[in-house]
């Protein structure tokens, strides 16, 4: 089969590989039908992920078909359409069972495909516990619909949870790249009185306002007066800092009303500083980390239900075969790209 593999630090490369198979008992192996490319293979590809493995296949975003199960699989079958989580738990460990799925304690526990195992773009994957790791789509949700569950959207999921969003609250989200998005689509789950969205790009702006008229879209500059202007508590109820530059983890603190909360849902190239001098009195609560995605099930019922939909930000297809090209336009952010959909080779 076809697999992207990352080489060395700079460089990956399209290669021929084996077919995977079922390794332990609760693996399944699928044919991945459609895949994308995350910021994440960029930080991998960049060297800014120290734990990524040299000679792996890359690729975390992804839908497909089973084909083949462990002897301890129960929840899939060969056949099934599903949709793959990014994060590989056991279900058992102290931190599954609480549902911080990102630091089960399984060797190969948190974000491993694509990472430290190897991932989805290619034309097979094997996952390990299939059980949590993969979710049947249903009947009548295409694979488009279905293709950033396992990823983007579960991260906007898991951020809007825990960001505690309340009816009457001002959300602020910084950064309108594709987790952006589906960060706002999540948040407008729990009704909050007001989202603004803060984002530098023209382009990704004027998509934001295009396809969402009811969000208010600021620039950089404009988003501290902005929020002050407009927020009589003094600033945001909740950020959701989903930019990852150092300018953004400032301005996400900056624009925090007192007690408010800042989840920082950012994956950043170099350290950030906390200016606790500068902070001192605002009694913020930071909200950090990984994903714990393990609320695929019921993000895809809300996409069955019509109260997601994730469609417009593919922008552009390529087959694998041209992986490469499509590599080059989503690093580059050419041609107004948003997401890139992978589809079989040709």
């Amino acid at each position: 089969m076809l697999g992207y593999v990352y080489v060395a630090p700079g460089r990956f490369a399209l290669q021929e590989r084996p077919v995977p198979t079922v390794v332990d008992a609760r693996d399944a192996v699928v044919r991945v039908t459609l895949g994308s490319i995350c910021t994440s293979d960029l930080h991998i590809k960049h060297g800014s992920v120290p734990r990524a493995v040299p000679g792996i296949i890359v690729g975390h975003e992804m839908v497909g078909v089973v084909e083949q199960v462990g002897a301890e699989v129960r929840t899939v079958r060969p056949g099934d359409r599903v949709t793959v989580n990014v994060e590989t738990f056991c279900g058992e460990c102290f931190f599954c069972r609480r549902g911080f799925v990102n630091n089960c304690t399984d060797p190969h526990g948190g974000w491993a495909l694509g990472c430290r195992i190897d991932g989805g773009q290619a034309e097979y994957v094997r996952v390990p516990y299939a059980d949590s790791g993969l979710n049947r789509i249903p009947d009548g949700v295409s694979d488009e619909q279905a293709l950033f569950v396992g990823d983007i959207l579960a991260t906007g999921f898991w951020a809007a949870r825990i960001s505690e969003i309340k009816p009457d609250d001002t959300v602020l989200i910084i950064g309108a790249g594709p987790t952006g998005i589906c960060t706002l689509l999540c948040a407008q789950l729990h009704g909050p009185q007001c989202i603004i969205v803060c984002e530098k790009s023209p382009e990704r702006a004027a998509f934001v306002r295009r396809h969402y008229p009811g969000v208010e879209v600021v620039s950089p500059e404009e988003c501290l007066p902005t929020i002050r202007r407009r927020c009589e508590r003094g600033g945001a109820d909740v950020v959701l800092e989903v930019a990852g530059s150092d300018d953004s983890f400032r301005l996400a603190w900056e624009c925090a009303r007192p007690n408010a909360v800042v989840t920082v849902v950012a994956l950043y190239d170099k350290p950030q500083v906390l200016p606790l001098p500068e902070m001192y009195g605002k009694n913020l609560t930071f909200k950090t980390g990984g994903v714990d995605g393990c609320d695929c099930a019921e993000i895809l019922d809300l996409i069955a239900a019509g109260r997601i939909d994730t469609t417009p930000l593919i922008t552009h297809r390529y087959a694998l075969d041209d992986i490469e090209e499509a590599y080059r336009i989503f690093e580059n952010r050419l041609d107004g790209v948003i997401k890139v959909a992978i589809t079989a080779r040709r």
